[in-house]
């Protein structure tokens, strides 16, 4: 049985479209893409205002939302700000992880968002025991006893964190690229701290071996089977420079799929590489072989001209995400620069200062305006790109363009709001917020409509049982 959904007017093939039929499949999969339908089929969900493809936010850490509002009180900086995301993290078990980012996968479909590259860390238990399958007292095992293949237990590992996630955006309807991260170190040279230590598999060979244990059981669990229907996939994550020796980033390069990594996020990281290394992280990757066409580097916020021939000259893929750079004053990255040298952009929404895909890729804009004094540095189309296709690009994920053989993901954004009325055409990406989504789409489902998710209700309620759950005061 199939699905379709006539759309006033979308974005299609780089273009405003009229009288858009879209037609999907019963899982959720594109099969029909039409234009200049004048009347909508009466079989059809008419879809008011402008139509988008699902924004993918390509960098997210979920628990951080629950920093949002609490960091501000005695300014700090990037350092101190991460003492109380130590704090926050001790707090996460695999059940109140997933009742948190359930809340957070819902805010992120009202806030325009269908797609995520969820970068996580929180691996094993608060001391750095990997979780297993079982009760409480039989979960724990001798930290880096990760091995794979000792028997049908181990094999089938609990990666109790992991399977939250997975759990937790399925049910919210997200679809969600989960980017295992390696956390060795906790500086360079320096070992983790008690704070970190849930993060790290004690060595390369650790990390290794439990990210092959966890894409063989997601792949079993989680089977990618269309592009509509699949809502899992795994992709991986170099931390940092800080946080994964030189020496073992040769490994990230046999990886097949999605590499991330945070890169020049800030000054002292620069500073730390020159020293140990006598080079930037960039060029530390580049060594490595790890700076190709399936890394992604978020923020590259303090980059010299070479790096930025280096990551565009490899074709990769910049993660930019502006709301939470602003935030921590991180510093405005060369986008347009990094653009030009053949790298594509990307949005994400990092550490959620908030979830809202418009306000965060019109950010991208201002941060170049207000870096170059000039206007109109991406045009909107690239804007809609850099939300739509970049992430796709990104995570590897087949969404990112209304077409046929995609997951049927979009937005709707109302174009008669006290924010949006009167603007032209996808010049629309420029006015409106997250209070104009109407509708989000996910697998031609409609899954949030006016701000309220059609299974999982108020996301305001949502976040109190979350709260609840880590026993914090909303």
């Amino acid at each position: 049985m199939s699905t379709r959904f006539w759309c006033e007017t979308a974005w299609v093939d780089g273009k405003v479209a009229t009288g858009v039929l879209l037609t999907a499949d019963e899982t959720g999969t594109l099969t029909s893409v039409e234009t200049g339908i004048d009347t909508p089929p009466t079989i059809a969900e008419v879809v008011p205002g402008f139509t988008l493809p699902g924004g993918v936010n390509a960098h997210s850490h979920a628990f951080h939302r629950i920093l949002r509002g609490r960091t501000h009180g005695d300014g700090g900086t990037f350092w101190t700000w991460r003492e109380v995301m130590y704090s926050v993290a001790a707090k996460l078990s695999p059940e109140n992880y997933e009742t948190v980012a359930r809340a957070v996968f819902a805010e992120m479909l009202a806030g325009g968002y269908t797609s995520v590259g969820e970068f996580h860390y929180v691996h094993h238990e608060p001391d750095g025991t990997p979780y297993r399958l079982g009760t409480e007292a039989e979960s724990r095992r001798p930290r880096g006893d990760v091995s794979v293949g000792d028997d049908e237990e181990s094999s089938a590992r609990a990666h109790a964190m992991e399977r939250a996630l997975a759990r937790a955006a399925a049910s919210a309807g997200l679809r969600i690229r989960l980017l295992d991260t390696c956390y060795l170190t906790g500086g360079i040279d320096t070992d983790l701290s008690a704070e970190q230590a849930r993060f790290g598999d004690g060595t390369i060979d650790g990390y290794m071996d439990r990210h092959t244990a966890l894409s063989e059981s997601f792949a079993t669990e989680f089977p990618v089977v269309s592009p509509g229907e699949s809502f899992v996939y795994v992709g991986s994550a170099i931390h940092s420079i800080r946080a994964v020796p030189a020496a073992n980033l040769p490994r990230f390069a046999e990886l097949e799929g999605p590499v991330h990594v945070h890169l020049s996020e800030q000054p002292a990281e620069n500073e730390a590489c020159q020293a140990a290394y006598g080079t930037t992280p960039t060029q530390v990757l580049a060594r490595s072989g790890v700076v190709a066409s399936n890394l992604s580097a978020v923020h590259a916020t303090h980059l010299s001209d070479v790096d930025i021939a280096t990551l565009g000259g490899a074709e990769a893929t910049i993660v930019m995400c502006p709301c939470t750079e602003a935030d921590l004053a991180d510093g405005i990255g060369p986008a347009r620069e990094l653009a030009d040298a053949g790298a594509t952009i990307s949005i994400g929404s990092d550490q959620h200062v908030l979830l809202d895909a418009l306000r965060e890729t019109q950010g991208l804009e201002a941060g170049e305006r207000l870096r170059s004094g000039q206007r109109g540095r991406f045009s909107p189309a690239e804007l809609i790109a850099s939300l739509t296709a970049g992430g796709a690009r990104s995570l590897d994920l087949p969404v990112g363009e209304l077409a046929v053989g995609k997951a049927c993901d979009f937005i709707a954004v109302a174009t008669d709001s006290m924010r949006t009325f009167g603007s032209v055409g996808e010049q629309i990406i420029l006015s409106a917020t997250s209070a104009d989504v109407t509708m989000t789409v996910s697998g031609a489902q409609v899954r949030v409509r006016d701000g309220v998710h059609t299974e999982l209700g108020e996301i305001s309620e949502l976040y109190r049982a979350a709260f609840a759950a880590l026993g914090m005061e909303g």
